[in-house]
């Protein structure tokens, strides 16, 4: 039923749950003339009915299809949401009186606002901040002059904090450590003429300019022309930080512009035109939770539950009037034609997410959308996404695997992909891990064969052989394993059918040449010590590796109760605190990143200066994978080794295989600080040990109590861990905790690495001899020296 023209239709059901999209139009309802003779209709105008409609959710109220009544509503909620003074959500009612005073008054200068608005909807997509500068005008003209000036100022700040809150979460997003390595160099417009000979696209050449990416590597060089021009699969062995993911991402992107050339899909001009739109569409799904919640937050803030729908409403319509109309269009004709043409499988989410960004910035001109799809964050945003059709899909096998066995639309037809890629391959393709893959290869090369795939398979250590043991040789069958079986072995595992061109740039040692390769031989129970001796003394960006989750724990709370400030990573961990803590170690100058092997392969973290082994990896693939961290790209690095008695197998393992000619040298250590470092150590295992037994017995005290609660029983004192002790020994203990803390906060505070001033007496100048700093040093200047003293050493003697 309408009374009067101007009021909206408003839905009884509540705008969090439930709301109606208008389908059909009004209808008038004919009325026997005698009903209003009654007394009780003499207000009715005319009645109404609307028969079709749809149910949908409250996200989308507001998203009408029609322009003149879209720019109406907008006028009108504009009107609603400015009249209500904002207050806090104490005063519902007041608010709600005033709303309905204000709507009684008449405003003669609607109809040109609706105009006005109508008009900025064309023309501008329909700004925030200018509606919400138009709807404080309108709100002005009705209410009084006392309070519309306030008004109008709750209006731009409300505006201004939208806009600042959905800007920061995109420059939020867009942060992250490849940023560094890929916009390294200033020069926006580099010569790429060497890269013009490998038959590179001309979009992937203004894009290698733009990234000042001037030359190619020895891998790029090699695996391109075969790559592009040939059509061939490749098989790359390249040593850590060589420009492996270029290699293969560049005959990709190739493959996919020769595809969309054959079938007309898309032209370049449209392509660059749209770059724009197609950031904001691969990018949408990662920030929509985060701008939705603020939206949220400022309605809940007005106070104004009835205009909440209303205000998240007018905001979804402006939204989706940028994004979805260009979605829209894309559906009817390229969505349907767009099938998936590359894919890229890694071992891990964090490498995945770097293969990303590197593909997004290389085809940054050419209009290709790309998808990731890693487990760890939520599947449905990664549908979402995936409904957009993008042509390249980086995933790892889990999730992928996941989302082929749900039947997603996108990747139904697997028989039209083009490239198929396998990073870290030696590692992908191990016995015992990643079944998904083995999966997803069986349906690739079977039901899902195509003839005309290319395969790219890379990795440091694709053509590193273990020394197959005399015991095993002796069996029968026995084969002796070389590079040229363990790769047949690959290619048939990976379902490579015709004579591939291999490429092997790997060392015989087959670490880089630039890194500096050290060991400390200790006890198990003092690798602590040399750990925080070394974090100490030679400050920078350092990765320590650990075998175990439970070692890096550890780890983390000793050196953060030592001021050492880490950032722990493991599999445990959530996604998101994955991504933030690797973030942060890109940007900080000085900082220790504790880790598993979960980083140990592919990633490209700028300026690492040290990598630390506290356990011996148990493969000297993770040895020569781990070490790669640093020394990338023909910078310096250096590798510590924290031998312990439990480790020599492997660290023999380790020396035999990579057939090392000389033996490590040991990395230096001034013996003086030792007993100091020592004890406070020593202080910190304390505390560490108090307060791990402490918040492990609370957990499972609690958690005993909940569970007797719920079966309503009674505990006895002996279920408890370690007993319940009484309030004077915890009180003690207390104590005792805090004494510890407030020595080590005293010890801390005194420098460890004390400068003394040697006695002498001024020259005849009168000037006194000037003193080196200590700790101005790096570590592979001290190794430099070490080693250069003991070849003069050798040549005296």
């Amino acid at each position: 039923m309408k009374a009067k023209k101007g009021r909206r239709f408003k839905s009884t059901f509540k705008p969090k749950q439930k709301g109606i999209q208008v389908v059909g139009e009004w209808k008038t309802v004919h009325i026997d003339p005698n009903l209003f003779a009654d007394e009780d209709f003499k207000d009715i105008v005319c009645l109404e009915e609307l028969t079709e409609y749809k149910l949908v959710s409250s996200s989308k109220v507001g998203k009408v299809k029609e322009k003149k009544r879209k720019a109406e509503s907008l006028s009108e909620e504009g009107n609603d949401e400015e009249e209500a003074p904002v207050a806090p959500p104490k005063k519902k009612k007041k608010n709600k009186d005033l709303r309905s005073k204000a709507d009684k008054n008449s405003d003669p200068h609607a109809a040109e606002n609706d105009a006005s608005v109508d008009k900025e909807a064309k023309c501008n997509k329909i700004v925030e901040a200018v509606n919400c500068k138009d709807r404080g005008h309108v709100a002005g003209s009705t209410s009084s002059t006392k309070d519309a000036p306030k008004k109008k100022k709750a209006a731009k700040n409300k505006a201004s904090q939208a806009q600042e809150a959905l800007q920061s979460v995109s420059t939020k997003k867009s942060k992250n450590w490849t940023t560094e390595v890929l916009s390294a160099s200033a020069d926006h417009k580099a010569d790429v003429s060497a890269w013009k000979n490998l038959f590179v696209p001309e979009p992937v050449l203004r894009a290698l300019s733009y990234l000042g990416f001037s030359a190619p590597t020895p891998i790029q060089a090699l695996a391109l022309p075969s790559a592009i021009r040939d059509s061939m699969d490749v098989l790359g062995a390249a040593e850590t930080g060589s420009g492996k993911t270029l290699a293969f991402a560049i005959p990709m992107i190739h493959s996919v512009l020769q595809w969309q050339k054959s079938n007309g899909s898309t032209t370049t001009n449209d392509s660059v035109s749209e770059e724009s739109h197609q950031h904001r569409d691969e990018t949408r799904w990662e920030d929509e939770d985060e701008a939705e919640k603020l939206i949220h937050q400022q309605v809940e803030d007005s106070g104004d539950e009835d205009d909440a729908s209303f205000t998240t409403g007018c905001v979804k319509v402006l939204e989706n009037f940028e994004f979805d109309c260009g979605d829209e269009s894309h559906t009817v004709g390229s969505h349907k034609k767009r099938p998936l043409l590359g894919l890229v499988l890694t071992p891990t989410r964090e490498l995945a997410v770097q293969v990303k960004h590197h593909i997004d910035a290389v085809a940054k001109f050419t209009g290709i959308k790309t998808a990731i799809l890693v487990g760890g964050m939520a599947a449905q945003k990664q549908e979402r996404v995936l409904n957009r059709k993008p042509e390249i899909v980086i995933a790892t096998p889990g999730r992928l695997w996941e989302l082929v066995k749900e039947r997603h639309p996108h990747l139904s037809n697997l028989r039209q992909l083009r490239c198929l890629v396998i990073d870290e391959a030696d590692r992908m393709v191990e016995k015992g891990h990643f079944l998904e893959l083995s999966q997803l290869l069986e349906i690739l090369n079977d039901s899902q064969y195509n003839p005309q795939r290319q395969t790219f398979v890379f990795s440091a250590t694709l053509t590193l052989v273990h020394q197959t043991p005399t015991r095993v040789l002796q069996k029968k069958n026995a084969k002796k394993m070389d590079k040229k079986t363990k790769l047949e072995l690959l290619m048939e595992k990976v379902g490579i059918k015709g004579k591939p061109k291999v490429i092997d740039l790997t060392r015989k040692e087959a670490t880089v040449e630039t890194l500096t390769e050290t060991r400390i031989h200790c006890n198990t129970d003092e690798k602590d010590y040399y750990l925080y001796y070394f974090l100490l003394q030679y400050p920078g960006r350092t990765m320590v590796f650990a075998n175990s989750i439970d070692c890096v724990k550890r780890l983390s709370s000793l050196l953060t109760i030592l001021n050492c400030d880490p950032l722990p990573l493991h599999a445990n961990m959530h996604q998101k605190q994955r991504l933030k803590n690797l973030e942060r170690f890109a940007e900080r100058e000085s900082c220790v990143l504790l880790t598993t092997d979960v980083a140990a392969r592919g990633l490209d973290i700028p300026n690492v200066q040290h990598v630390i082994h506290y356990q011996v990896p148990r493969t000297s693939e993770l040895y020569v994978h781990r070490s790669g961290r640093t020394a990338r790209a023909t910078n310096e690095g250096l590798s510590l080794l924290l031998v312990g008695p439990d480790d020599l197998i492997n660290f023999r393992k380790i020396y035999k295989t990579l057939e090392k000619s000389e033996e490590l040298p040991f990395f230096p250590v001034e013996t003086k600080c030792m007993t100091s470092i020592k004890e406070r150590m020593n202080l910190a295992r304390q505390i560490e040990k108090a307060e791990f037994f402490n918040s492990r017995a609370k957990q499972h005290d609690s958690w005993l109590q909940q569970a007797a609660e719920a079966l309503e029983v009674d505990l006895d004192d002996d279920m408890f861990m370690g007993k319940k002790a009484s309030e004077q020994e915890e009180s003690q203990k207390q104590k005792m905790l805090k004494g510890m803390k407030k020595q080590l906060k005293c010890l801390l505070s005194q420098p460890l690495f004390k400068v003394l001033m040697k006695t002498k007496y001024p020259t005849q100048s009168g000037k006194l001899p000037q003193t080196s700093v200590g700790i101005s040093e790096s570590a592979l200047s001290t190794v430099s020296k070490q080693q250069a003293k003991k070849k003069k050493s050798m040549k005296f003697n």
